[in-house]
Order: C-alpha cells, then sequence, then structure tokens
C-alpha cells in the first residue's frame, strides 16, 4: 500500500473550499469581462531562459525547475506576467492593440510555506497592454475597486507610488547605480521593521547617513495622498515625469469618486525587477499582516526581452488564496455556503421516472439541483448526504405526491406536481 500524502507546501482543495472559490472567481470575471477584458491561457512549463529573463532576486531562486524527458531546461511558471510577455510576442499581430487581458490560474513557487501563502497557488492577472499613459494606469486601479466591492469586502486600502520618482530621489543622494539592490531591501520593510530595513540600507550604501534619508523618503506620510506626493516631490527635487503622471492619476480616481480607498505609500516598490512606473499594493484593513492580497504595477520594458517592438503594460494579480484566508478570518459571507445544490431529490425504487422529470423542470427554472443516486438508501443516509453539502431543499417523490422540506427550518408542503412547490422557495 502506497500511503497518500501530499507534499509540503501543497494541499488538496475541498468542495466546502472549492464551492466558494468558483464563486468568487466568477464574480471576479464579471468585473472583467465588464471592461471590456478577455481570458487568455499560457502552458504551465515554460524554457528556463523564458522565466528567468527578469525575474530577478528571489524569484530565481524559488522556481520549479528541471529537465525535462527530452533533455531541455524548463521550469514551472512562477507568476503570469513574465508568460504574458512571451505570449505577446507571439501573437501581438493576431491580438492586436491595446490588449486587455485576464488570467486566472496556477502558478508555483518554492518558497517558505506560512499562512496565506502556499508553493502552489492561483493567481488573478488583469493587464493592458499598449498604452502609457495615466488614463489606463487607473483603469487598472478602478478595475482593482470594483472587484474587491464586487466581493463584499469591507475596508480594503491600495497602497500606491511609484518607480520612477523612487529612482529619481536615488540619483539625487548619488545612489542610482545600487537601486536594485536598495528596491529589493525596502520592499522587505514590512517584514523585518525598520531598524533591520536600516541597517541593510547602511550595509548597500556604506553610508549611515544616505540609508537615512531613503528610510526617510520611504517613510513620508502627510496625511493626504496629494500632500504626501508634495513631500516626496520636494525630497527628490522637484516636479518630474512620474509626479504628473501619479497627480493625473489621482484625478482621475478622484473624478470617479473612489479616491478615499488609495494612499500614496512610498514604500511600495515591489521586488521584481521588471516594475518601472507606477506600483501598488492591497491590504485588509483589519488584517495587515496578512499581507498585500493584489499587487502589481506598470512594467514597459518586459515584452523587450522577446520582441524588438515596444509594448508597454500595467497590470494586476489577485492572490486569491491568501485572499480568501483573509476573507475567512474575517467570517466573509462568501465563504459561509459552500452549497453544492439548492434542491436535493429523492425517489422511492422504482420510481425514477418522476423524479427525472422534476428534476429537469427545476434545472430549467433556474435552481441547481441533485437527484440522490442510491434510492434505497435510508433517508438517515440522505439527510446526512445534503447536510454534508449544505443542500437547504429537500424533494421527495412517493405515490404520486411531492414534498419539499426546507432542511433549515423543516418546514413542509405538499403537491402533486414539482412546478406548484417551486414558487416561493427562497434560495440563498
Amino acid at each position: 500500500m502506497i500511503e497518500p500524502a501530499v507534499l509540503k507546501g501543497f494541499r488538496d482543495s475541498l468542495p466546502k473550499e472549492e464551492i466558494p472559490k468558483k464563486k468568487i472567481i466568477r464574480k471576479l470575471e464579471d468585473v472583467f469581462s465588464s471592461y471590456g477584458f478577455v481570458p487568455i491561457d499560457t502552458p504551465v512549463l515554460e524554457y528556463t531562459e523564458v522565466l528567468l529573463g527578469k525575474g530577478g532576486g528571489e524569484t530565481d531562486k524559488q522556481i520549479f525547475r528541471f529537465n525535462d524527458n527530452g533533455g531541455r531546461d524548463v521550469a514551472m511558471r512562477f507568476d503570469l506576467t513574465v508568460p504574458f510577455a512571451r505570449f505577446l510576442a507571439q501573437h501581438q499581430a493576431e491580438l492586436g492593440i491595446p490588449f486587455k487581458r485576464y488570467h486566472i490560474n496556477k502558478v508555483w513557487r518554492g518558497e517558505n510555506p506560512q499562512k496565506g501563502r502556499y508553493r502552489e497557488f492561483i493567481q488573478c492577472d488583469f493587464d493592458i497592454v499598449g498604452p502609457d499613459n495615466a488614463e489606463s494606469d487607473s483603469e487598472i486601479l478602478m478595475m482593482m475597486n470594483r472587484s474587491f466591492s464586487a466581493l463584499g469586502i469591507d475596508g480594503y486600502t491600495f497602497h500606491l507610488s511609484h518607480r520612477g520618482m523612487f529612482n529619481t530621489f536615488l540619483s539625487s543622494i548619488g545612489e542610482s547605480g545600487r537601486s536594485v539592490d536598495i528596491l529589493r531591501t525596502v520592499d522587505k520593510l514590512r517584514k523585518i521593521g525598520r531598524d533591520e530595513t536600516l541597517s541593510l540600507l547602511s550595509g548597500i550604501t556604506g553610508d549611515e547617513a544616505k540609508a537615512g534619508k531613503i528610510l526617510s523618503f520611504i517613510s513620508a506620510d502627510e496625511g493626504s495622498f496629494m500632500d504626501t506626493l508634495e513631500k516626496l516631490e520636494e525630497l527628490s527635487g522637484g516636479r518630474s515625469e512620474a509626479s504628473e503622471r501619479m497627480r493625473a492619476i489621482y484625478g482621475m480616481l478622484d473624478e470617479a469618486g473612489i479616491a478615499s480607498s488609495f494612499v500614496f505609500d512610498p514604500s511600495i516598490t515591489r521586488g521584481l525587477d521588471y516594475y518601472t512606473g507606477l506600483v501598488y499594493e492591497t491590504f485588509l484593513d483589519a488584517l495587515p499582516s496578512l499581507g498585500s492580497v493584489c499587487s502589481g504595477g506598470r512594467y514597459n520594458d518586459l515584452a523587450s526581452l522577446y520582441t524588438k517592438e515596444k509594448l508597454p503594460g500595467v497590470g494586476s494579480s489577485i492572490g486569491l488564496d491568501r485572499l480568501m484566508a483573509g476573507l475567512e478570518e474575517l467570517g466573509s459571507p462568501l465563504l459561509a455556503s459552500s452549497s453544492s445544490a439548492d434542491i436535493l431529490i429523492v425517489h422511492r425504487p422504482g420510481e425514477e421516472g418522476p423524479a427525472i422529470k422534476a428534476a429537469e423542470l427545476i434545472r430549467d427554472r433556474g435552481f441547481r439541483c441533485d437527484v440522490y443516486l442510491m434510492p434505497e438508501a435510508k433517508m438517515k443516509k440522505v439527510y446526512a448526504y445534503a447536510e454534508n453539502r449544505a443542500i437547504p431543499y429537500l424533494l421527495t417523490y412517493a405515490d404520486g405526491t411531492y414534498t419539499l422540506k426546507d432542511l433549515r427550518t423543516r418546514e413542509e408542503r405538499k403537491a402533486g406536481t414539482a412546478a406548484e412547490l417551486l414558487e416561493g422557495i427562497a434560495i440563498g
């Protein structure tokens, strides 16, 4: 006998977990489609050189990499953005520009498993490729806000920053040559704290005073979005193309009436090398320690690894597993019901015909219907089956009579046809 076991960092997903997950995905897909975004898919395996082209830092160490049966150096995708860049280079002529896509699928990273973080997890990505302007940046942010609103989440905040403003600041203190290492260190601020961040920055720059200036820049918080923006402009030498972009983005968010959900947070830098402009992370207000549940930014040079044509892009990724962990802790009603059907039909042996006819009628009326396929079983097992699947109604058929029982209240109604019993039933 082989002992059944699951690898560390991986997990099975039972129906009670998978049903709410699919419900969330459907809601997100509806939001994405409402903005004109279209779905795509890419292979799980890519040539390693494709994935390592612009990941950078810790990500390169976390990929699952091996030689396949043909001796090719391959790896499993660690995100959905890098494969998307390769996808664009190969299919741009078929797609047209601008191109708006969404992609919801699994990715793999060999990192240390922890709460809400696994080695196999689902990402929900959405991107705009072609335009490099404040309008496309703002549309991604607006769609993020609408997505969280559609999921009924109370209390979330989008933290925005701009790589360009930070790079301008680093140039002003003579540290542009170390920008990559500094960015990756700053990205760890929430995990390691101010003191450790200051120590690491001092080691990188070799100058504690400069490290202090960097920490002051990423900690600047003047309360309002615009006040913080103006403070950062002051620290980095005045207005710039990057700061003007942020000013325009905020103006569009304000026009949309959603600016209150966005803050300027200069500590947000994102560790991946491919970001070039706007960057952002999303936090549930009641669970800041959970980390970001939706992150991304502008990546104007990513596709240049695979094509000579300029293909600027901006996108975002929702970490579905981490978001669901947060929703569970918050007691979200989205996760409260894992019902597999609205109505369960059970009948006696030999009376399959009327039961099947009733089931098709129920489905035609828009309800989910499950027919219990073991008519010889005792009712105790039927009730256990319904309870395990959170099915609210039980419809039984015997001797020409239908009985509908609300399993939540135990109330019953009888009729000669199933259609009569469907009137007025309440499905949550």
